[in-house]
């Protein structure tokens, strides 16, 4: 008996248990769950509409084209496609369109007659060209996302007012287009303030804003710390030199900083020779890394100048080495072979004057002026060809 209420405990757990499926199979099919899978569905093949767009019309990588598509969610291919071809035909090429969906991919879901064009027409009327615009909007595409008649209109007119040229507008936009977005009132305007306040010339003040904007769009506070080190370095707020070392102590971290002046003491340099050397010229702390290494070795290695003395002509290090450097040196060091000249008592007196300069002082005055201007050429072609700074 025991043994027949066993088998029949079994049936009946056997039992519940398919019944209790079935209950949730038919629950499944009648509860509004039902549609939530559906929309899980369709939001799945949704994505992968979207990831295939960004990824076969747009260029995209695979894991950019995910990453993008975090931020859309692509149904038809109409407007999409109606963007792309806007930007194909205001001449922006295929790597640009990807790095602008890339950078910007809500772009895809603008209207371009109506958000896009509006803003393109603007910025060819003060003379920037379809080129020129395309350069600069694949660089940096957020400027579209912004209204055009409350903040990039009244910005430019600021800008042209203030630097009372529509030119010198145009540079300023063009080596730092986020100017015409920025906060001008609470960033820009405030910094030159200070500048002012501190005695800086206002032709030096809109040099820096022509040619270095990017210097006066810093936060306030931060701006005021770099004129107050600036000024403990030694440089008078009267001199042009003043705003150059703004521009460089600004486009470096601290810690960048400290490993250029490493590099300067890895060649003898102490302290001060490499303060005084940016003082004399700031430049010299904007070369790279591998830049100043690569200067240095030349100078000091191959043409076996004194360390001491490129300190104390710190010019000599914002001097391209591929463009002159190398070319004029190499000139030089045939003139020597040949006894044909002495060594320069100054290094500048070589690399300093114009190419014209160089080639009638250096160059066409010898008998071996076609080998001399032979080697010129040579050196200046590798240097183009290998990229040379």
């Amino acid at each position: 008996m025991i043994h027949l209420y066993c088998k029949t405990l079994v049936r009946f757990r056997c039992s519940s248990v398919l019944d209790s499926k079935i209950h949730k199979l038919y629950a499944l099919q009648t509860h509004p769950l039902s549609s939530s899978l559906k929309s899980i569905s369709t939001s799945t093949n949704q994505h992968s509409f979207t990831v295939n767009y960004l990824l076969n019309s747009c260029g995209l990588s695979p894991e950019t084209a995910i990453s993008a598509s975090k931020y859309i969610n692509l149904k038809t291919l109409d407007n999409p496609d109606s963007v792309l071809n806007f930007f194909k035909n205001h001449d922006f090429s295929k790597t640009q369109i990807s790095a602008v969906i890339r950078l910007r991919p809500k772009l895809l879901l603008s209207d371009p007659m109506k958000a896009l064009l509006p803003k393109f027409d603007f910025f060819y009327s003060i003379g920037i060209s379809s080129t020129e615009l395309a350069k600069i909007v694949s660089t940096d595409p957020s400027m579209l996302l912004h209204s055009l008649e409350n903040q990039i209109i009244p910005s430019v007119n600021l800008l042209k007012n203030l630097l009372n040229s529509e030119d010198k507008f145009i540079v300023a936009f063009k080596r730092f287009p986020q100017i015409v977005v920025r906060d001008l009132n609470a960033v820009t305007f405030p910094n030159i303030e200070i500048l002012r306040q501190q005695g800086v010339s206002e032709s030096n003040i809109l040099y820096l804003l022509t040619y270095q904007p990017r210097s006066l769009a810093i936060k306030h506070d931060g701006f005021n710390e770099l004129v107050e080190d600036v000024k403990k370095m030694g440089f008078n707020p009267s001199s042009f030199k003043f705003i150059w070392a703004i521009h460089a102590l600004r486009s470096m971290s601290k810690s960048t900083w400290k490993r250029k002046m490493e590099v300067y003491e890895k060649w003898g340099w102490s302290e001060e020779e490499t303060m005084s050397a940016f003082r004399r010229r700031p430049g010299c702390m904007m070369v790279s890394e591998e830049m100043i290494m690569a200067k240095l070795n030349f100078y000091v290695k191959t043409m076996g100048w004194e360390s001491s003395s490129i300190a104390h002509h710190s010019e000599l290090m914002t001097i391209s080495l591929g463009k002159k450097i190398i070319p004029r040196c190499s000139v030089l060091q045939v003139l020597l072979s040949k006894g044909l000249i002495k060594k320069p008592n100054s290094e500048l007196t070589l690399l300093k004057p114009k190419e014209s300069l160089f080639l009638k002082k250096f160059v066409n005055c010898y008998e071996e002026a076609s080998q001399l201007l032979k080697l010129y050429r040579e050196k200046l072609e590798l240097s183009k060809l290998h990229g040379h700074d």
